[in-house]
């Protein structure tokens, strides 16, 4: 058998779960032998239907799992190829734009004998794109209903070759609300709820467009999405499948690309859909948030002289800095929850308020209740750990030798501050992984254009201290990479700054950066053309810094991606401006999401490992096929094969335990030990 390139992503690093042992004895030899009875019944008698005149067949067909795509470079398919990336499926891509790509022919898709498929879904860019020929999509036609082998058409103006009537509305979408049919909800998209919101980012622009059409009477159409025109006056259908003849197409109504909430909703019931919930890839929705700065004070923002206090000629300010009240606050909101922020303490705060004040409430109270905490090591006292910096100019830049070489901070002192508050918090029984760290300000790594490469001290220093995992800046560094020994995790910042308490003081510092000279700001965004208007200066923060970054959350997490946030101590001081943000999120989160799709709070280690499994799976070569109702996967000794399949899939064997953990209604996790697994879909499961 032929091995399948695989191009792909895995998103996350999980293991089967320890299976139940089965019910034993006869009834389970019964169970098994009535399952591959059927499947094998099913398989023969498929093959004989599509092959008329052939031998009986022994065994059903092989069928790869790897989708095929034709694109036409337009957004639609793009996003779904993009989802497919996402997720880690195998896909072949044919661009029709390219007078060289292979043609579509039958013995593309399959070899002359029947007995080997070579793709388990088709997506197109719509039911008859230009540069097909009519040949060719008679060729797809057929081997999808030889193979049971569904197609998806990414954007569709109804017709009846689609199953439907002429549209009753066509324009914008944008703002309305559309809500999934209950076929779709007890299906493939049965990790959401049901309401899918249409992006609607700006007033004056139109970002959604769609059909609202009716299904042909007498036609076989299976309403998925319906939805209703941006006034409520037209109503109709914007997805459904139709079924002709054994063929199954879903078709869209509406146009969208990768990054647009509705698209990152829908997005894995569509994957699900087109290959029948059995594919190569996994999918989690992720949501980490790390407090830099815990036990620290940070300074804060002058909105009067727009600077940060303890800057250069800036006027100093009363710094901020958790109070036990705000540590308490935290738990509370923890426990409710069911949500986990991770504690990256800097022991030195601590330290510094006992020497100055005798007794520090805030950490004695929080290392008492150290176990309603995660904690991690943001070193001692949060010195940069970068190159030596000479703020007596701005922007600051870093000191050079006689030689013009970049004065680097040195090894030992780098050494010393990771190890010294890592034993910090040994000492009081904070629980933690010792081989986590970020640095003050993400100091040692590279940060153009000052510094073009990390600190070589502070690579030689991680070696030496242990840590394998180091925090990146992902406006940065968006992949995870080496740092030395090491590796880089890229951590998203919040729309929190860490000099700011308040909300005022927060849209006051938003304004001046993000706005131009004549509104009042900076006018540093002029230069690249990124300008916003102010927000207001009282309710500015809850009107639109906390909806933009809901918006972007939203993406980041439903986008298998698991790359922390971070914020600051700062911001669940004094006002608490984190909580209505985070309530913000998780609320639009819950809203959309069924409890079966819970979201996935990992470590920073963790969710390292799961970026490392995603980077190894793209080069991965592995076979994968099913045949009958048998998954089959042969792979490398250590390469993470990321597999989803559906509830009820065993390990094959007597006594095999069920396959995988539950997620979004489906049974998934990333399999390593190589050589070949053969799993058993459950009976429910149509195979092809």
């Amino acid at each position: 058998m032929s091995a399948i390139r695989h191009h792909g992503h895995t998103s996350n690093s999980v293991v089967p779960e320890k299976g139940r042992i089965r019910e034993m004895g006869r009834f389970v030899t019964a169970r098994r032998s009535i399952r591959h009875a059927v499947g094998a019944a099913l398989g023969a008698a498929m093959v004989l239907a599509a092959v008329p005149g052939s031998a009986v067949a022994t065994t059903a067909p092989r069928v790869d799992l790897r989708v095929l795509v034709v694109t036409d470079g337009q957004g639609p398919v793009a996003a779904i190829k993009d989802r497919l990336d996402r997720e880690g499926l195998p896909a072949t891509v044919l661009n029709l734009a390219d007078p060289a790509r292979p043609v579509i022919t039958p013995q593309f898709l399959a070899d002359p004998n029947g007995q080997h498929a070579r793709f388990q879904g088709v997506v197109l860019p719509n039911e008859a794109p230009r540069g097909l020929a009519a040949a060719e999509l008679t060729a797809l036609a057929d081997y999808e209903r030889r193979y049971s082998v569904r197609q998806l058409n990414a954007f569709v103006y109804p017709t009846a070759a689609t199953g439907f009537a002429a549209p009753g509305y066509a324009g914008p979408l944008d703002g309305t609300v559309a809500q999934l049919t209950q076929p779709a909800l007890s299906d493939a998209f049965k990790q959401l709820r049901g309401p899918v919101a249409f992006d609607n980012n700006s007033p004056v622009v139109d970002e959604s467009y769609g059909y609202l059409a009716a299904p042909l009477p007498g036609v076989s159409v299976t309403p998925i999405l319906t939805g209703k025109s941006p006034n409520g006056a037209a109503q109709g259908v914007l997805a459904a499948v139709l079924e002709d003849n054994k063929r199954e197409q879903l078709s869209l109504n509406f146009a969208y690309y990768a990054e647009q909430i509705q698209f990152r909703l829908l997005a894995h019931g569509l994957v699900t859909w087109l290959t029948k919930g059995v594919h190569l890839g996994l999918h989690r929705n992720y949501l980490s948030m790390h407090v830099d700065d815990v036990f620290l004070p940070d300074e804060r923002w002058n909105s009067t002289a727009n600077c940060t206090s303890g800057e250069l000629n800036c006027p100093v300010l009363p710094s901020i800095r958790m109070t036990q009240a705000d540590a308490e606050q935290a738990k509370r909101w923890q426990g409710t929850n069911g949500f986990e922020f991770d504690m990256y303490y800097n022991g030195a705060g601590a330290d510094r308020a006992v020497a100055e004040h005798g007794s520090d409430p805030l950490s004695a109270w929080m290392v008492r209740n150290r176990n309603d905490f995660r904690w991690a090591n943001h070193t001692y006292s949060h010195e940069y750990f970068g190159c030596v910096r000479d703020f007596s100019v701005s922007p600051w830049r870093c000191k050079t030798d006689q030689n013009g070489q970049i004065q680097w901070v040195a090894e030992q002192v780098i050494h010393d501050e990771i190890v010294r508050n890592r034993d910090w918090g040994t000492t009081r029984g904070l629980k933690s992984n010792r081989a986590e760290l970020v640095s003050g300000e993400h100091g040692g790594t590279r940060a153009l254009p000052q510094i073009p490469s990390d600190n070589p001290n502070f690579v030689a220093a991680l070696r030496r201290a242990g840590m394998e995992w180091v925090g990146l800046d992902a406006s940065r560094d968006r992949d995870i990479r080496a740092v030395g020994q090491a590796r880089g995790v890229p951590r998203y910042p919040m729309h929190l700054f860490f000099n700011t308490g308040t909300k005022t003081e927060a849209a006051d510092e938003y304004n001046w950066i993000y706005t131009s000279r004549a509104d009042g700001g900076s006018g540093a965004c002029e230069a690249a053309s990124t300008c916003v208007p102010p927000v207001h200066p009282v309710t500015g923060f809850q009107d639109r810094i906390i909806p933009a970054q809901v918006a972007f959350s939203m993406r980041t997490l439903t986008g298998n991606d698991p790359r922390p946030y971070y914020l600051h101590q700062s911001n669940l001081a004094e006002e608490r401006i984190v909580y209505p943000m985070m309530d913000a999120i998780l609320g639009a989160y819950r809203s959309a999401f069924s409890p079966n799709t819970p979201l996935v709070n990992p470590r920073m280690s963790e969710a390292g490992q799961v970026l490392a499994d995603q980077a190894a799976w793209r080069s991965a070569s592995v076979t994968a096929y099913v045949r009958g109702s048998e998954l089959v996967i042969q792979s490398p000794k250590g390469t993470p094969v990321p597999i989803t399949a559906p509830e009820g899939t065993d390990h094959a064997g007597l006594l095999a335990p069920e396959f995988g953990v539950r997620y979004s209604g489906e049974r998934s996790a990333v399999h390593r030990a190589g050589g070949t697994l053969r799993l058993d879909l459950p009976r429910s499961w149509v195979s092809p």
